[in-house]
């Protein structure tokens, strides 16, 4: 068996986010990209990328640099964002640092790149997955270590780029199996009334399944509705679908 497909393996058998992303960053740490960044939303328009606490979003960089990054909105204005969203497959980071483009970017791209620079984020490949639905996106940006220069990471992408896509492809696509929950948590009551309501029962069915009154089940809806942000039980229902926090076996979200 091959490194790349032990590698696999211990993907596809990972139990949690957690386990899934502890086995991810330490295989890519290995390829010399220290610092990852995942992101994935399920509720993306024509005009943003949904709510941020709806997406899947993980990370290895420092707190300093994700509370700039994304609290004070940075990423909106990503160079590379804006190409994984316009794309599928891997990018070098050259594509930014192209002298052409860097002409042509914005003040608030610049801007972007400026910090990037002061965090030693400089040298990296960006994977943009391809997706199904329009309204769905999901990009891995795999930044060098510091003090690697791109030509360093091309050196490394020429001999190992298709099993590092490989690799994050598979990382991505058992991520999207695995219970979430973000900022978006569900009790295991609020989960359970939930999971009888996709299975069409009434709340008199669920009061008498679960024993329980008629008002307590619509209690647990209310609050599984306000936990998930949404107006409508239906909503609800698909939300906690889409982040697989029903009829989940043993889960402990």
């Amino acid at each position: 068996m091959t490194a790349v497909v032990k590698a696999l393996e211990k993907l596809t058998n990972a139990r949690s986010v957690e386990e899934l992303w502890d086995i991810h960053t330490r295989q890519m740490a290995t390829y010399g990209f220290d610092r990852l960044m995942y992101g994935y939303t399920r509720y993306r328009t024509s005009t943003g990328l949904g709510d941020p606490q709806d997406w899947v979003l993980l990370s290895t960089q420092s707190h300093e640099y994700m509370k700039v990054f994304f609290d004070e909105g940075l990423y909106y204005h990503a160079p590379m964002l804006r190409w994984a969203l316009a794309n599928d497959g891997a990018c070098s980071w050259r594509w930014m640092l192209d002298m052409n483009r860097v002409d042509n970017l914005t003040t608030s791209e610049l801007r972007v790149m400026e910090f990037n620079k002061s965090m030693d984020v400089t040298a990296g490949y960006t994977v943009s997955f391809r997706s199904i639905s329009e309204r769905t996106k999901g990009a891995i940006a795999l930044t060098a270590k510091a003090g690697l220069t791109q030509d360093a990471v091309e050196q490394v992408w020429a001999k190992h780029g298709d099993d590092i896509i490989v690799m994050n492809n598979v990382m991505h696509l058992k991520l999207l199996t695995l219970p979430y929950s973000g900022e978006r948590h569900l009790t295991k009551r609020q989960r359970e009334v939930l999971q009888w309501v996709g299975d069409g029962k009434t709340t008199q069915d669920i009061a008498l399944l679960l024993g329980l009154t008629a008002a307590t089940v619509e209690k647990h809806l209310r609050l599984a509705r306000e936990a998930l942000d949404v107006e409508t039980t239906a909503q609800a229902v698909l939300k906690a679908a889409f982040y697989n926090q029903m009829f989940v076996i043993d889960a402990d979200l």
